[in-house]
């Protein structure tokens, strides 16, 4: 037992410093950080399987030294392991699973960030623009140092501050997408992890024929309404509405490439590289999700209906 702990401290604590010192590989590195704990949650069971996060947790303040908001951060990134453990001996349904990780994750990070705001004296929207701000130069470095030509990187300059007003103000969405595709991430990647080892694990069905409720498209056309009116904040309201909506069809999407991936016989090398260009190219990222968008008129799979 005291072996299994050791390793999912050594685990996870490896994970984090590659999303913490690497910053090319950081955003794909904590994708994997929930999985750690989630195992060992689900093998050693809720008191001694906390232990895992909670040592990294200390290791990971005494890393970055006091608590700030990249504290906060990865330790909603341990949560969400930790909070699926849970979930999947519930037996829920998968959209309730996600839907509860993710008002997990809300209530934390907007509890975190009182906490943070009382211990440093400073204001919330103070600590997200800095945070923001940080970030916008540790990308503009990293744009820098892959060889952007020198105009691009002027005329990204030039827009920082606008692409910093618009970033402090979908900060909720951007929290919540990231959550539904770490939470997503972590249930694909649990599945086989936890079968292998004979850990119990729910049976969402053929997840390659999920789909989102249908009313969610009136969201869309909402938001998409709202984007048209002069006002600045219903147009950021909005905005956070798209991203989040954008998030689900995504899944849609990818539900689609996967059952015709299956359906045709990909070979697996080949699957690798056309999710690997879904995830690295912009176009044929939004193309997925307009794919899952319109499923809800073109029925792509043919769900409900003879095969023919």
């Amino acid at each position: 037992m005291a072996k299994d702990i050791a390793n999912g401290v050594l685990i996870t604590s490896l994970i984090l410093a590659l999303s913490i010192y690497i910053p090319i590989v950081g955003f794909l590195g904590s994708l994997f950080i929930p999985l750690p704990t989630l195992f060992y949650r689900a093998k050693l069971g809720r008191k001694i399987g906390a232990v895992v996060p909670a040592l990294t947790l200390v290791i990971l303040v005494s890393l970055l030294g006091g608590f700030s908001i990249d504290i906060l951060f990865f330790f909603t990134l341990l949560l969400i392991g930790f909070v699926l453990a849970e979930l999947l001996e519930l037996n829920l349904s998968i959209e309730m699973t996600v839907a509860y990780v993710c008002a997990c994750v809300a209530v934390t990070a907007g509890g975190g960030l009182v906490v943070i705001s009382s211990i440093t004296s400073t204001g919330i929207y103070a600590i997200v623009s800095q945070f923001v701000a940080q970030n916008l130069k540790l990308t503009m470095a990293l744009y820098k140092s892959m060889g952007m030509p020198e105009e691009n990187l002027r005329l990204i300059l030039s827009s920082l501050d606008k692409i910093q007003y618009v970033l402090i103000r979908i900060i909720p969405s951007l929290v919540l997408a990231s959550t539904l595709l770490v939470t997503w991430t972590s249930l694909l990647l649990a599945k086989p992890l936890l079968r292998r080892k004979a850990l119990y694990y729910p049976d969402y069905g053929v997840l390659n024929l999920w789909k989102a409720p249908e009313y969610l498209v009136w969201g869309v056309i909402g938001c998409g309404l709202m984007m048209l009116l002069p006002s600045g904040g219903v147009k950021m309201l909005a905005a956070n509405g798209l991203l989040i909506l954008m998030t689900i069809y995504f899944f849609q999407g990818i539900a689609i490439v996967a059952y015709y991936f299956e359906k045709k016989r990909f070979p697996r090398l080949l699957r690798c590289f056309l999710y690997s260009l879904i995830a690295l190219q912009q176009m044929v990222l939004l193309a997925v999700i307009g794919l899952g968008f319109f499923d809800i008129w073109l029925n792509f799979r043919r769900l409900g209906k003879p095969a023919g």
